[in-house]
């Protein structure tokens, strides 16, 4: 019993990504003595979790056979809409953020309805949507980012705001990322709309066969990953009390990385909410361990490219080892 029991354990995704977490963490601890001080926890800590929202979204998404390139650029816009609407509208922070939550589900639904209805794959429809959103951001704010927010409302304290946990300073955004990834994990594991997403990116036709709405998931679908990358957008910008046009560039790319890396299939139908969270902190770690190394940070995507290869052909070795017993 407990050699099956650590064979099934073995053939999952996460234990592979777990694995080189550990490996990574004692490797940078032994490098840097600094690496697990309170000051440096904080400061992973701080970041981690708003590229972590957008891989929760990302993570269902590519498990129904989709991605979205846009995410990057709706980081971006979500708060330079809101932000403008209360510089220049003279409106309250409660209602700009509603109704650039309103513009960003509006991008998603768009995403969803040209993959959906025209037929168009996620990488054109995404890439073009990337390109346009990012215009707009950049022409409404003349490429110039935008000042700060003023005041300190309570949605800013429940967004943005900071505690103590002894010497390490941590986010609200902390308690956000943990709270949507137990309701994804919820969602993709335990519930009629998790199965739904698996059976579509696994074969659509079949699942659209058994009656489930494929379409209306998936639109669904971009239109939660849309949200989920304007709400870590908004709390980015709060935490920095700025909102740049050019935020989130490239985030589209680490974001899928991490979602891959943790063990979600590129190819659709098996996602892992877990593996995505071991991903989020094994690329945020080794974004900050190899800056306090003295690698250059320029070298990270040099590191990336790598780790996902490797864990590419390790997650492939594993799945057909899976489907063999």
């Amino acid at each position: 019993m407990k050699h099956s029991r650590w064979r099934a354990l073995l053939r999952k995704p996460e234990t592979s990504s777990f694995l080189i977490l550990c490996l990574a963490v004692v490797f940078f601890t032994v490098a840097n003595d600094r690496f697990l001080s309170p000051l440096n926890v904080s400061n992973l800590l701080a970041f981690l979790p708003e590229l972590g929202i957008i891989a929760l979204g990302m993570t269902l998404l590519l498990t129904a056979g989709e991605f979205d390139l846009s995410v990057g650029a709706v980081f971006a816009f979500c708060p330079v809409i809101s932000m403008l609407l209360v510089q220049h509208a003279g409106i309250d922070l409660g209602t700009a953020l509603i109704v650039g939550f309103a513009l960003t589900a509006t991008i998603g639904a768009a995403n969803g309805l040209f993959v959906t209805k025209a037929g168009i794959s996620s990488f054109l429809v995404t890439l073009s949507m990337l390109l346009l959103v990012r215009g707009c951001t950049l022409f409404a704010t003349q490429g110039f980012p935008l000042a700060s927010w003023s005041g300190e409302s309570i949605l800013q304290i429940l967004l943005a705001g900071s505690f103590y946990v002894g010497e390490v300073r941590l986010h609200a955004s902390i308690i956000w990322f943990a709270a949507l990834a137990a309701l994804m994990f919820y969602v993709l594991n335990y519930s009629k709309v998790g199965n739904w997403i698996s059976a579509i990116g696994s074969n659509r036709s079949a699942a659209v066969a058994r009656g489930v709405p494929a379409d209306a998931v998936k639109i669904g679908l971009f239109i939660v990953t849309s949200l989920l990358a304007g709400l870590a957008g908004i709390i980015s910008s709060l935490r920095i009390s700025s909102a740049s046009p050019v935020a989130g560039d490239q985030y589209e790319l680490e974001v899928i990385a991490m979602v891959v890396v943790g063990g979600t299939a590129l190819t659709g139908g098996r996602g892992t909410i877990i593996g995505t969270i071991i991903g989020v902190f094994l690329l945020r770690i080794i974004r900050n361990g190899i800056v306090l190394v003295g690698v250059p940070g320029l070298a990270f995507n040099i590191f990336v490219g790598g780790i996902i290869l490797i864990m590419l052909m390790v997650h492939s070795i594993v799945h057909k080892r899976s489907i063999r017993s």
